[in-house]
């Protein structure tokens, strides 16, 4: 079958396609945004992939407090 994606403006709107979709009996996710900054979730993202491509500084256990 097809996904449709539908970007509701309020509350109520979400609410209302919900209802529609329990009463026609078709299956549903409703994801909520992010609770993180964007800005912070590219950060950690941008260093994820330095490290994957070995631009990352190694620092051992030991040596962390000193």
């Amino acid at each position: 079958m097809e996904t449709i994606t539908i970007h509701p403006k309020s509350e109520e709107q979400a609410s209302l396609f919900e209802k529609l979709a329990i009463a026609l009996d078709v299956p549903f996710e409703r994801q909520e945004k992010s609770p993180y900054n964007p800005e912070f979730v590219a950060k950690v993202l941008e260093g994820s992939k330095e490290v994957a491509e070995g631009k990352g500084t190694k620092i051992r256990l030991e040596d962390l407090w000193k």
